[in-house]
């Protein structure tokens, strides 16, 4: 019998379900793991076998994943991206053996394909006569967003097929990141003064979502492939067959794989992937289970979400309980102050883990973490450790609240509160710990890339003294080393010899070195692309700043306050006077176009660089989203979604005959 109160609870876990969905797979930002999402949806899976009349149009069960982006133009696919059903155990693989056997009415062995379950974010490629048409992500299952010039910068995406290509195919698999690029990535995030992600899987959603694909081209993405939906002119006899064929076409599939005769040979390869899990390249979260005939996938059919030939084996995230031994607080570049757990040393995933991030005060409150508690730890996303949660229910006399420092750990300065984020800063420019976090990113390899400045040298030279601003080092003097202990004739020639090499250095390098919150590398960049010179640059206005396409008031709000900084304006004529600065300049054959910015979408006549260069040539500027800032949308076959947003909001557009006709 459903009663008000059971009415009442499946209600909540619909809405909660939800907004789980929305969480993870629109704002790619999970708030519970995989696995205890699982639970939900299983426990309201159960619900509505045992009460059918609770379902309705609205339950998460109708669908896969939730609605894709507004941002992106949305395409309906003819054949649905499906979900797997989960398991977390051996019996559970055992009973999907058993289930796939009563459906076939047969007890005659039946062969699975096994493979990785790559946690990245699923997309679907469309080919017709073998060249990239459109790429979608997976949506609602039946709606997907259109993403194709960001997965064209993907390397491992073939943009033609290998070989003999059907008609139409549409090739299914997982965009990820290798772990080894989403450490690089956080940390240039970190000097960037950007949030990190939160794991590999967040990173590669949010770099296949940017409306800039330039942006999605500078992140490490790679495709691997292992499915298909609707296709002409294919056909395959098994999941094996289809693998091996996909792979001839050019695309990377699994190296790890197994074909299994029974149920035992898939729980040892259950067994044997997660104890390799956390030495692979990239995340997994658990092994799919496949028939291997598509003779036997058709006679087995699906239901509703589901297909009946293939399950999903899944690992439990390792939580591992340890204690905390103290608190300690780290002075980043920016002057934030990030609270980092000191633990017990604990081994989780096969590595020994004594520091865990807290991420930040706010989080400490929220999680009631105290110094001397005891609390389970994993790593997120196989990679960074992290607190879970405190178990209280174990906290001794000795735990006591952590309440963020009113003074610098470093510097004892006064800590203040960022009204725009929830960081705690220290006020003062010359925290030892403030000016090594500058220094290192000044000489970092995207900056001036200085060779023999490594995180204990310039730890010494600020500890003694002998660099208190970035400019410090191009007075270094060769007495100043013989000095130290450590450093040797050829060492120290070395050394010199770098930083005067140094000297020669590219305007968007420079502004990069300066480390200005949300400056990052692609910025720099296209700023140094904007304005003639640096000196440009620090004279401009908000004003100015707001007219460059892309960029918003919280951006311009930073460039233009770090160069209104006195002591910001003492260190750059400081170093102007130093260093040989090369602006990034086109060449003009014209200034036609000056002061106007251009967007490019769709096929031209002409490559894209050709056709930016012309633009650069002849004094235009080049955008990198549509925006009412933006004057042009120069608009060439099959264009994008950026044609509807341009005309949404009244933005020019040209075709190849009016751009020739403005420069004429």
């Amino acid at each position: 019998m459903v009663t008000k109160a059971l009415k009442s609870e499946y209600q909540t876990l619909v809405e909660t379900i939800q907004q789980h969905n929305y969480s993870y797979h629109v704002l790619d930002k999970p708030t519970i793991s995989d696995y205890e999402f699982d639970l939900l949806f299983q426990k309201l899976l159960d619900l509505e076998m045992k009460f059918p009349e609770l379902k309705t149009e609205s339950s998460p069960s109708h669908r896969v994943g939730s609605k894709p982006l507004d941002e992106f133009k949305k395409v309906k696919r003819k054949i649905p991206m499906l979900s797997l059903s989960n398991s977390y155990n051996s019996e559970d693989i055992i009973e999907f053996d058993k289930k796939i056997k009563r459906e076939l009415l047969s007890e005659i062995a039946v062969e699975y394909f096994c493979e990785l379950k790559f946690d990245g974010l699923a997309i679907e490629l469309v080919y017709l006569d073998g060249v990239l048409d459109q790429a979608l992500t997976r949506g609602d299952g039946l709606e997907g967003e259109d993403v194709t010039l960001n997965i064209k910068t993907i390397p491992s995406v073939p943009l033609k097929l290998q070989g003999k290509a059907p008609k139409r195919i549409e090739v299914r698999g997982e965009v990820l990141m290798f772990k080894k690029d989403f450490l690089a990535l956080n940390k240039l995030q970190f000097e960037n003064g950007e949030d990190p992600f939160a794991n590999p899987r967040n990173a590669a959603a949010g770099s296949v979502r940017q409306l800039d694909s330039r942006i999605t081209a500078s992140r490490k993405l790679r495709f691997f492939a292992y499915s298909v939906g609707e296709s002409e002119g294919f056909e395959f006899e098994s999941q094996a067959d289809l693998e091996t064929k996909l792979k001839s076409f050019g695309f990377a599939v699994s190296e790890h794989y197994t074909l299994a005769k029974s149920a035992n040979d898939i729980v040892n390869f259950y067994l044997k992937i997660e104890a390799q899990r956390t030495r692979l390249d990239f995340e997994i979260d658990g092994i799919v289970i496949k028939v291997n005939s598509k003779k036997l996938q058709n006679d087995l059919g699906y239901i509703s979400r589901t297909p009946k030939w293939a399950t999903a084996a899944k690992y439990k995230p390792e939580e591992v309980e340890s204690y905390i031994e103290k608190i300690d607080i780290q002075v980043g570049r920016t002057g934030a102050l990030t609270p980092v757990a000191k633990l017990t040393p604990t081994k989780v995933g096969g590595v020994t883990v004594s520091n865990a991030t807290l991420h930040n005060f706010d989080e400490i409150s929220k999680k009631d973490i105290r110094e001397h508690d005891y609390v389970l730890i994993r790593r997120a996303g196989d990679v960074i450790p992290e607190v879970v949660c405190s178990l209280p229910k174990k906290r001794s006399s000795k735990s006591k609240l952590f309440a963020p420092p009113k003074h610098c750990p470093c510097c004892n300065s006064i800590v203040v509160k960022n009204d725009s984020d929830v960081a705690y800063y220290c006020v003062n420019s010359f925290c030892s710990d403030i000016v090594k976090g500058k220094v290192r990113h000044f000489v970092s390899k995207k900056a001036l890339n200085i060779d023999g400045l490594g995180e204990k040298t310039i730890d010494l030279f600020v500890n003694i003294g002998l660099v208190k601003k970035p400019s410090d080092l191009f007075f270094i003097q060769k007495s100043d080393l013989q000095l130290l202990d450590g450093f040797k004739e050829k060492s120290i020639s070395n050394l010199l010899s770098s930083i005067d090499a140094s000297k020669k250095v590219s305007f968007d390098r420079l502004l990069y070195s300066f480390g200005i919150n949300h400056v990052g590398v692609t910025l720099a960049q296209e700023l140094s692309n904007y304005f003639s010179n640096i000196q440009n640059l620090s004279e401009s206005s908000q004003e100015d700043l707001l007219k460059i396409p892309r960029i918003g008031e919280k951006v311009v709000s930073s460039i233009y306050s770090w160069f209104q900084d006195k002591e910001n304006k003492s260190e750059l004529k400081r170093l102007l006077k130093i260093l040989q600065v090369s602006e990034n300049v086109t060449e003009k054959s014209s200034e036609k176009l000056n002061n106007l910015s251009f967007l490019i979408t769709g096929t031209l006549p002409e490559t894209r660089e050709k056709v930016e260069l012309i633009i650069k040539q002849n004094g235009g500027k080049l955008a990198s989203s549509v925006s009412k800032k933006l004057c042009y949308l120069l608009v060439g076959e099959d264009p994008g979604s950026k044609l509807a947003k341009a005309e949404k909001l009244g933005v020019k557009t040209l075709t190849w005959e009016n751009f020739l006709n403005l420069i004429k």
